[in-house]
């Protein structure tokens, strides 16, 4: 179909009709007659030679074809306004208050965050770190980016990534380390998760029953960054965090073996509309997690002698 003959008028009266299950009050959100409503969803389906509703004696049901369209479509035309609200006052400008796991906001977002300023100039974004520990409803944030399985009491979420976790280590270490049992002469870096070299250590064919050495407990995956690169001990880490110290060569990954315990998530409150700057934000978001390279463990691996 030529983009420059799409039946504007019929969409939208397709569209409003499946919100209401009705002519009737399609008619009346549009300021048109039923009549009109009903011959304009006649003439899309005509065009596309398949029936969008059954009409039913108390209403309309949309038919597989109407359900395929819909969820598009009511998407599509939800953008177009938000997006003529802004070109309609030009200096109108939002502000996006963002709460960012601080691992996640210094290795990812940030390099990534002066594209999405010139694509959006519209909107000011402010960003603000945690531990993986916010409370949108009381820290007044719009949006947040966590780490974990992705359920949160009253909050929408959106997958970004996964995020494996894996040894890292500074390349002097990395030389005493020559099979996964070899971590254990170490000092362990982890985190509040008790459980996490237990778990990689089993899925290296290594028994996580074995009595781990001495570990420090630190907060955050940056922290534990810069223990790794002062030679302090290794690191279990979420490796797409890391890749331009690893390209760099001031950290190494000795081991291809990783453990996924968790993600990275975009979320919100459910009883928090959408508002233009927070769904340019989620859709760019979502384009950049997408775009970003995958991690390859093969790619990452340093043979040890």
């Amino acid at each position: 179909m030529d983009r420059h003959q799409l039946p504007l008028n019929a969409l939208r009266a397709f569209e409003a009709a499946a919100r209401h299950s009705s002519f009737t009050g399609a008619a009346n959100e549009l300021c048109v007659s039923q009549a009109a409503v009903s011959h304009q969803v006649r003439s899309l389906e005509a065009l596309l030679g398949v029936a969008l509703f059954r009409r039913l004696p108390r209403g309309l049901c949309l038919t597989s074809e109407g359900e395929l369209l819909f969820p598009m479509l009511r998407d599509t035309l939800d953008r177009l306004s938000q997006t003529l609200e802004i070109l309609s006052d030009g200096a109108r400008r939002e502000v996006l208050s963002l709460g960012v796991v601080g691992t996640f906001a210094a290795c990812w977002l940030l390099p990534r965050l002066e594209d999405f300023r010139q694509r959006f100039p519209f909107v000011d974004v402010r960003v603000a770190t945690h531990n993986n520990r916010v409370e949108l409803a009381t820290e007044g944030y719009d949006m947040a980016i966590r780490y974990g399985g992705g359920a949160w009491h009253g909050e929408l979420a959106v997958h970004l990534m996964d995020a494996p976790l894996s040894v890292l280590c500074a390349p002097q270490v990395a030389q005493d380390l020559h099979a996964p049992v070899d971590v254990l002469g170490q000092t362990l870096l982890r985190s509040f998760r008790s459980d996490e070299w237990q778990t990689w250590l089993a899925a290296a064919g290594v028994d996580p029953y074995l009595r781990l050495p001495d570990s420090v407990i630190l907060d955050s995956s940056l922290a534990m960054m810069e223990a790794v690169v002062q030679g302090t001990g290794v690191a279990l880490v979420p490796v797409p965090m890391f890749e331009r110290q690893l390209t760099s060569g001031a950290i190494v990954r000795p081991f291809e073996t990783q453990v996924v315990l968790g993600s990275y998530w975009l979320t919100r409150l459910q009883s928090h509309p959408e508002s233009a700057a927070m769904s340019v934000f989620r859709r760019w978001l979502i384009e950049q997690a997408h775009n970003a390279p995958r991690n390859s463990p093969e790619a990452s691996v340093v043979t040890l002698a």
